[in-house]
């Protein structure tokens, strides 16, 4: 079940926060970035975890933060390994992490995600393209899927009007 809400995701009560990233990002922009405040243990995780596997975009990469919520890292474009700059998200590999995100979702039987529209922010990607592919990919999930549009007072999630 796919959710549009209005609110600021850090204030989420979903069990899960996905967002895209590049392969080897310093996690710099958007919603990369507040995640990369709010942990940066999750940063440092991530870049040794891309040094190790030189991951390729459509994959994904789980981290769990102490206070229980997880991070769902979804590499949507790559990323250059020596200066950290991303390029722009790939469509094929935007469906491609929806497709690993619903395996996960099922796999590790998460409850519910909360995620930006992925893609579209600093990405550039067309909302109307990337939610057709998360409607073909993650619509048939049975958990709560909220993605979270900023608004005006950036205050708790509700559904938007």
């Amino acid at each position: 079940m796919i959710y549009e809400v209005e609110g600021d995701i850090m204030l989420t009560r979903a069990e899960a926060i996905a967002h895209g990233v590049a392969s080897h990002d310093p996690m710099n922009q958007g919603m990369a970035r507040k995640l990369h405040e709010r942990f940066p243990a999750m940063v440092e995780a991530y870049k040794q975890w891309c040094q190790q596997t030189n991951p390729q975009p459509g994959e994904i990469w789980l981290w769990g933060d102490p206070d229980k919520l997880l991070i769902i890292n979804m590499i949507t474009h790559e990323g250059d390994a020596e200066d950290g700059r991303p390029g722009r998200p790939q469509k094929i590999a935007v469906n491609r992490t929806f497709r690993a995100l619903n395996k996960l979702v099922v796999d590790e039987r998460i409850k519910s995600v909360s995620m930006p529209k992925i893609g579209t922010g600093v990405g550039g990607l067309d909302w109307h393209e990337v939610r057709g592919m998360m409607d073909s990919q993650l619509g048939e999930l049975l958990i709560p899927l909220f993605i979270c549009i900023p608004s005006e007072h950036m205050g708790p999630i509700r559904l938007k009007s």
